[in-house]
């Protein structure tokens, strides 16, 4: 099984779910995706708390606060009901977007590949074991920008819950262990500028379970 922090070393490719909250679709005038939605971010796009994210030149960069799942061991074709055996535990995570190029590629019917990965995109925190949350649908999400509320949310409120994201992940591309899936943002997504500070939080059953720091830069 993937250990507490090797996750970033180990793993091979960040899968990231588009529009699993309903209310966040709706904030971007998407509609809810019948099947789930992915694209794929560079593992050199991580970063850990406490550290400072990258504000790219002319990029609109927005917050989305995630849950993210870190595979334990290598899969293929799993069964929803078998998930929870490949995964080995949990993260706090953001995931950056650069809103104006995601839009205009959307614009086009284009990839986001551009929008999504920038250096310093993907920050985390520390790995948390799957026994410190025994229902991953029951975290409390939230995220401040400069002090100020933008997100709050729960993973109760996913479309897609997260075994049946491993069933159908997997039976498009072999899960190994290390890789790493954001499962997806509540609705309250906005611009960081530089200069201002992120934080943001991962609740279970009223205890907080991880925090991370990051300060916006303008990227050199």
């Amino acid at each position: 099984m993937a250990s507490a922090r090797n996750f970033i070393q180990a793993g091979r490719k960040v899968i990231a779910i588009g529009f699993n909250f309903s209310e966040h679709a709706s904030e971007l005038k998407s509609a809810i995706p019948k099947t789930p939605t992915f694209f794929l971010k560079p593992t050199s796009s991580y970063v850990m708390s406490p550290g400072v994210i990258e504000i790219p030149a002319g990029c609109i960069v927005h917050h989305e606060v995630e849950l993210g799942v870190v595979i334990g061991k290598t899969g293929r074709d799993i069964r929803a009901d078998d998930a929870y055996n490949y995964i080995a535990g949990y993260t706090l995570a953001l995931d950056l977007t650069a809103r104006n190029l995601q839009n205009e590629a959307r614009e086009k019917g284009l990839p986001w590949s551009q929008s999504k990965g920038y250096d310093t995109f993907t920050p985390v925190g520390d790995f948390i074991p799957k026994s410190k949350i025994p229902d991953p649908h029951r975290v409390h999400l939230w995220a401040t920008v400069a002090q100020e509320l933008r997100q709050s949310g729960s993973t109760s409120d996913m479309v897609f819950k997260i075994p049946q994201l491993v069933e159908y992940l997997s039976s498009i591309m072999t899960l190994e262990e290390g890789d790493f899936i954001l499962t997806g943002t509540p609705k309250g997504v906005g611009p960081i500028e530089v200069g201002q500070q992120v934080v943001a939080g991962l609740g279970y059953e009223e205890a907080e379970l991880s925090r991370i720091v990051f300060d916006a830069v303008a990227r050199g």
